[in-house]
């Protein structure tokens, strides 16, 4: 049976991709070819609190913030990245939210000894990555609940949610067992919406060990998409054994273009091999050794023919087909957004003679427009919403929409030297949830979202 959240937020998602579909058939020209701003809500204005600058109407709340005592009596953990909502029962939700933490740069002590934590370090402590539940109730707008959840992982960026509802959270390390470590690490992990407290970290080894960022899963087959934030990455997919039960092993597989082995994506050095709009159709490499040791699992399933894609971040699936970030893709190297239409046969044999497509959906050509797109989700209302992580001192990160027809526009300004994270949408369509980095809050964010424009800048 298909839950009445996940019907809902397919019924929408289904007019959003056939809309991009007829646009791109249609010959409309898209963000990287006129790259149209427009208003979209409106003007920014200027948030009292000094945090987050929204358009007239909107408002924001901070639901969780760091340092604050949690209900297992450990404290609210820094480096807030990606994040789930999930839907619990008719008002309340989980957002199992990732901590992009490494023995090196916490400032927790004392996490708990614990059988469950996945390692420990030579001091017999958990180590400090890994992921906090908070359980909000949308119809009274409180935290009732938020604790740790996962514990003893190194810098967990991004993830996904799967259609049986949990949170599948990466590591982006690929740090190996030595004197400080027990563990090699580099791994993904599932929590479950419905936990309620500390949960058996257990490494996905099938799911390959590589500097993972975030994942996506297509609720008709359980095929999980996977990114790598490498400047030569991968995308990957795995076909699991038992579609719901990952952890019981399956294939990891890379993207390749028919036709064009070792394809490069990224369209740097005057070199673009892609624009917008067209559509290469794929293949998959089968990769092997994919607990890879030496860390070159990417190098291996390029030999093979695998394309290359410039830091491939947030990923998310919007029902037929799905939308990954390239942090610093194209010719400017300010970002790329890639989107993905499986095979009606993917992960079959079949899929051979009617294979997948990939195409360029959004380049960007300034700043003003988009600058290093990082996390990415699916908005109710048909657009994306990309969290912008810039690497400069300064940073002037923004929420940023991007409209079936490619348009782009600010949502949100954080006013913070931090970067937005883990955006997701409460089931209802209603609240938007993002986290800022660091010093860590989460926020919940209320407005109009049927009063959009498309009149120019």
């Amino acid at each position: 049976m298909i839950s009445r959240r996940r019907f809902n937020q397919s019924l929408v998602a289904l007019a959003f991709s056939g809309l991009s579909r007829h646009l791109l058939a249609a010959g409309t020209p898209s963000a990287a070819q006129a790259n149209p701003m427009v208003t979209g809500y409106g003007p920014l204005r200027a948030d009292p609190a000094g945090i987050l600058d929204l358009p007239e109407g909107f408002s924001y709340q901070v639901i969780s913030a760091l340092g604050e005592m949690m209900d297992d009596g450990m404290t609210v953990p820094d480096r807030a990245d990606g994040m789930g909502c999930i839907a619990l029962d008719d008002e309340r939700v989980a957002l199992v939210r990732n901590h992009e933490i490494s023995p090196s740069n916490s400032k927790e002590k004392g996490l708990p000894v614990s059988k469950l934590a996945y390692d420990h370090d030579r001091d017999n402590i958990a180590l400090p990555g890994g992921t906090s539940t908070i359980v909000y109730n949308l119809k009274h707008k409180r935290v009732e609940k938020q604790f740790r959840s996962l514990i003893g992982t190194i810098r967990n960026c991004s993830g996904g949610i799967t259609p049986w509802d949990s949170w599948l959270t990466c590591e982006e390390s690929v740090d190996k067992a030595s004197y400080y470590l027990r563990q090699d690490h580099g791994y993904v992990f599932e929590v479950p919406a419905d936990a309620t407290e500390l949960v058996d970290a257990k490494p996905i080894k099938a799911m390959g060990r590589f500097n993972h960022e975030a994942a996506c899963v297509d609720p008709r087959t359980g095929i999980v998409y996977l990114t790598e934030d490498r400047h030569d990455s991968l995308l990957y997919r795995y076909l699991p054994k038992e579609p719901g039960n990952l952890i019981a092993g399956g294939k990891l597989q890379a993207l390749a273009i028919k036709g064009k082995p070792g394809f490069d994506s990224r369209n740097w050095d005057g070199n673009v091999s892609m624009t917008v709009g067209a559509d290469f159709s794929v293949s998959w490499i089968d990769l092997d050794n994919v607990e890879s040791p030496d860390d070159d699992l990417r190098f291996r399933g390029h030999q093979q023919g695998a394309a290359l894609f410039a830091r491939g971040e947030g990923i998310h699936w919007a029902n037929d087909e799905l939308y990954f970030c390239c942090t610093n893709g194209g010719a400017k190297q300010l970002g790329q957004v890639m989107r993905y239409v499986p095979s009606v046969h993917e992960g079959k044999a079949e899929e051979a003679s009617q294979p997948g497509e990939l195409s360029l959906f959004v380049e960007s050509p300034n700043e003003q427009s988009f600058n290093y797109g990082d996390n990415i989700t699916f908005a109710p209302h048909g657009h994306l919403i990309v969290c912008e992580d810039q690497y400069t001192d300064v940073v002037n990160n923004k929420l940023r929409g991007i409209t079936p027809q490619g348009e782009i526009y600010d949502l949100a300004h954080i006013n913070w030297q931090t970067e937005p994270a883990g955006a997701c949408f409460s089931p209802d369509g209603k609240t938007l949830f993002v986290n800022l980095y660091s010093p860590t809050r989460t926020l919940a964010i209320q407005g109009p979202w049927d009063t959009f424009s498309h009149q120019p800048v």
